[in-house]
């Protein structure tokens, strides 16, 4: 399944002239590469478009958990920002799923997933101490809560912090479900995996952001 340009700040699509891509409400900005079905193939040419831009999965996966979602932003600058989405069955919160984003400053990829006011979280998150970590291979990863606009019907949390000099994101839905971010989560790169990609399961609806 081929991947599709998108907007990386809203659901519309772009345009490319002269290597320039446009979306009709945000102006020029950096495609989102998406695809609109989950699969083995369509993953293979996300890591090949994100060319070892980090894209980070929880990992090692949980028992019938499964890869529903995934996304690069990238143009002639190279990438810019992924997106991978999990979703599971927990025992406390029923059905779960897990939205994470890596992207550099200033691309709003995060904050469209998240229903965010701000495309970057740094001012939610000066002076005040984290609410959950994260583990990134040995590293502990702090992510504090950003703030939400205001959805009907909308239940989730959101985190964010830093990993590797980018702004990391984590949208998880139901809103209770954060808990599962206090039990030792692990985050692991798996742009460079290889052989263990082969285990992953893929399918599912996407989430909808």
């Amino acid at each position: 399944m081929p991947l599709r340009p998108l907007c990386p700040r809203c659901p519309s699509a772009v345009t490319e002239s002269g290597g320039i891509w446009a979306c009709s409400h945000h102006g020029t900005v950096p495609p989102l590469w998406r695809t609109s079905e989950s699969s083995y193939d369509a993953f293979g040419a996300h890591l090949g478009r994100a060319e070892g831009f980090p894209t980070y999965l929880p990992w090692p996966m949980r028992p019938a958990w499964r890869v529903t979602d995934f996304g690069v932003v990238t143009a002639d600058k190279g990438a810019q920002a992924t997106l991978t989405a999990v979703a599971g069955v927990t025992e406390h919160d029923g059905p779960v799923e897990v939205v994470v984003v890596s992207e550099e400053p200033g691309i709003g990829l995060g904050a469209r997933c998240a229903g965010t006011v701000h495309s970057d979280p740094g001012a939610e998150i000066a002076g005040s101490p984290p609410t959950v970590r994260v583990r990134i291979d040995s590293q502990s990863v702090p992510l504090w809560a950003i703030g939400t606009a205001e959805e009907a019907g909308v239940d989730r949390s959101v985190v964010a912090g830093e990993a590797g000099g980018r702004w990391l994101w984590l949208v998880i839905r139901p809103a209770s479900a954060i808990m599962l971010l206090r039990t030792d989560w692990r985050l692991a790169d798996v742009s460079g995996m290889g052989v263990p990609l082969l285990e992953l399961p893929f399918g599912g609806p996407p989430p909808s952001w």
